[in-house]
């Protein structure tokens, strides 16, 4: 006999239903591929490439014929490993000359951060597929998941047809990108699994993503034994508690 018991997880509260192939799969049978692009300080460049940085972002944005969201994430850097770094090199160093100006700036990266938030920012580039690109109309697609929880098609299916349609977009967004001086790439799957961590968990510090840790897939189970041992186990069990007479 099983013993059915409902096990609830936090991820049936959100939205994305499977990361796979570098691109983020949605409950409702959509999808996106998002890019990680650099940055440039455009108050740092003269007035003559300022105008040039403008006419080339606008030539990008008449260049669209499809729907981008621009996402800037800020989050607070954690410079400890730097830290430790410049300490590691104190200890190497023997002209007592050099060590002590890496001890003043040593204490001055200290002083910065106790007194100031040193924020790191990224810059992210989504490229939405829609579940109506799958032939689906919106009508249908609303009856369809009132009715089922399930995806409207395959999973193999939805992330073929979304690659036929993002990929032509990521490389159009990609070139227009490099004449303004910007390198842009698409976040692997492991990249995406970090990001949507950090995401949903702001306040779980600093945790260590290794780049050679393979992960395969961002959905985890909880590793419960609901099956109940066999009566002959339990029968064993119940005379190795009985406590002589």
């Amino acid at each position: 006999m099983t013993i059915s018991v409902p096990v609830a997880s936090t991820q049936s509260r959100l939205d994305i239903e499977d990361i796979r192939d570098n691109l983020v799969l949605f409950k409702d049978g959509s999808c996106c591929l998002i890019l990680q692009s650099t940055a440039i300080n455009f108050s740092l460049l003269s007035e003559s490439e300022q105008d040039a940085t403008i006419y080339s972002y606008a030539a990008l944005l008449n260049s669209l014929t499809f729907s981008v969201q621009i996402v800037i994430k800020s989050q607070k850097k954690d410079i400890s490993s730097y830290l430790s770094l410049l300490n590691a090199q104190k200890q190497t160093i023997k002209n007592p000359l050099l060590k002590i100006q890496l001890e003043k700036y040593y204490q001055f990266i200290q002083k910065i951060v106790q007194e100031n938030e040193v924020l790191d920012k990224k810059f992210y580039l989504v490229i939405p597929f829609s579940s109506l690109e799958l032939g689906i109309s919106s009508t249908l697609g609303s009856a369809f998941k009132k009715k089922s929880a399930s995806l409207p098609f395959s999973i193999d299916s939805i992330i073929q047809k979304a690659k036929n349609s993002l990929f032509p977009k990521r490389d159009h967004l990609i070139s227009q990108l490099t004449r303004l001086g910007l390198k842009a790439r698409q976040l692997t799957t492991p990249e995406l699994i970090k990001l949507f961590y950090q995401a949903y968990n702001p306040d779980s510090g600093f945790v260590d993503f290794p780049d050679n840790a393979g992960y395969g897939a961002p959905l985890v189970t909880a590793a419960i034994n609901l099956t109940p041992p066999p009566p002959e186990a339990r029968k064993e069990g119940a005379h190795e508690t009985q406590s002589p007479a």
